[in-house]
């Protein structure tokens, strides 16, 4: 199996340029290719939403990543389509796909061995179209999911899922995804160092603008805004007002200190249920500072605006403009710091701290796609953060992969 050495012991920080490597990775044009298993080297994956930001990031992630995986881009703009696959070298072809149409999904799902679904929004999606298809098809499953009910709505199809036996994920981005990891390692690592209980876990999140996001991502945001945010005091359940409750963080070493404030996050629900944390919240943040200001006004709209998908789109159309050019000047750096609190005074800290959103997001979510077609998910659908989705023993790699390019990555300090 590939993989990078790395300890998570505690204090550990460092630049990943500087990690020691195993044996199966070698340097190719900047980044560290992995030699995969012969029976997995050929795989071929198929992108969907892969004309997209966030999509077209994960195919030249794996690109560069496993030259050899033949990558498949599933859209229904066969320019954008053709465009991105001539970015992928021979290995990279275009299939026509519509969402709305089953046919055409489950034909493009028929010979594939993964699919990697990143067609947002997700939230006010109603059904789990994609993962029905990869479930009917046999086809294992990844998605980048923000939205806590459609996550687990994707979660209720376990029990069809193990019977076609194939392995799922959902939430397997950067946040939601490598987030939940982080938060899982430091709860194994408490259990087993510490001698208190588990008290409480905070996800605090900045990017810097929109962190390059596209009008998906934008819609993703001001959809959050519509919703009361979801967090857990002492194992009750606590209804809360979006973008309230602002906090200032230390990130760390190169973003330092950033506002942030309470959004509705599915990790907040599945790490409170999957490790039993009785209290978790979520947090985000953005600057120049008056894009706080801006989100805070947005919450001022009648809510009926914000859970209005359509309604959101055209607001999006009208700020994307001032978005770009905003993110021209304020560049897209990204941190997540996670916190785990003890009842023995412990806490442990876990911060990922990257120059570009738009480039991490396809390095994480290609992490757990290469993790998914290495054998370490069970059949089944899980969160990122159960053992079942990603083996315990096979963590270390996933975080060592996803955090190809941080400039700063600290785990149990």
């Amino acid at each position: 199996m590939a993989g990078f050495c790395v300890q998570f012991n505690a204090g550990i920080s460092r630049n990943v340029a500087a990690m020691a490597v195993c044996d199966g990775i070698r340097e190719s044009k900047g980044i560290r290719r992995i030699e995969l298993q012969e029976n997995v080297k050929n795989s071929r994956v198929l992108i969907l939403g892969g004309t997209g930001r966030v999509g077209g990031s994960i195919a030249s992630a794996l690109s560069r990543f496993c030259p050899d995986l033949r990558i498949v881009i599933g859209g229904r703009n066969r320019g954008k389509g053709t465009e991105m696959v001539s970015k992928l070298g021979d290995k990279g072809e275009f299939a026509y796909v519509d969402l709305n149409d089953t046919g055409s999904l489950e034909d493009a799902l028929n010979d594939v061995d993964l699919v990697v679904h990143t067609a947002g929004p997700f939230q006010r999606t109603e059904k789990c179209t994609v993962l029905e298809a990869a479930i009917k098809t046999k086809t294992a499953y990844l998605d980048v999911c923000d939205d806590t009910s459609y996550s687990w709505r994707a979660k209720s199809y376990f029990n069809r899922a193990v019977e076609a036996n194939i392995p799922a994920i959902t939430t397997g981005g950067i946040c939601p995804g490598i987030s939940n990891v982080m938060a899982a390692e430091l709860v194994r690592a408490a259990k087993s160092q510490g001698k208190g209980e588990l008290e409480r876990l905070r996800f605090y999140y900045y990017t810097a603008g929109s962190g390059g996001a596209g009008p998906t991502v934008l819609s993703t945001s001001f959809l959050l805004l519509g919703e009361d945010v979801i967090a857990y005091n002492k194992g009750d359940e606590i209804k809360l007002k979006p973008y309230s409750g602002m906090l200032d963080i230390d990130f760390g070493i190169g973003i330092g200190r950033k506002s942030v404030y309470l959004l509705n996050l599915p990790e907040v629900r599945s790490v409170h249920k999957i490790t039993g944390v009785p209290t978790v919240s979520a947090r985000f943040g953005s600057a120049p500072f008056f894009w706080n200001w801006g989100m805070l006004a947005l919450t001022l709209l009648p809510q009926e605006i914000l859970r209005d998908r359509s309604k959101v789109e055209k607001l999006v159309q009208l700020f994307d403009p001032l978005v770009r050019a905003v993110d021209g000047v304020a560049g897209e750096k990204f941190s997540m710091r996670v916190d785990l609190d003890s009842s023995d005074g412990q806490t442990r800290i876990g911060i990922f701290s990257h120059k570009r959103l738009s480039e991490s997001v396809g390095i994480a979510t290609a992490a757990f796609a290469l993790s998914i077609l290495e054998g370490h998910t069970k059949p089944g659908v899980w969160f990122p953060e159960e053992p079942e989705g990603i083996a315990v023993e096979a963590r270390a790699v996933l975080l060592s992969r996803a955090s190809h390019g941080t400039f700063n990555f600290v785990m149990n300090k």
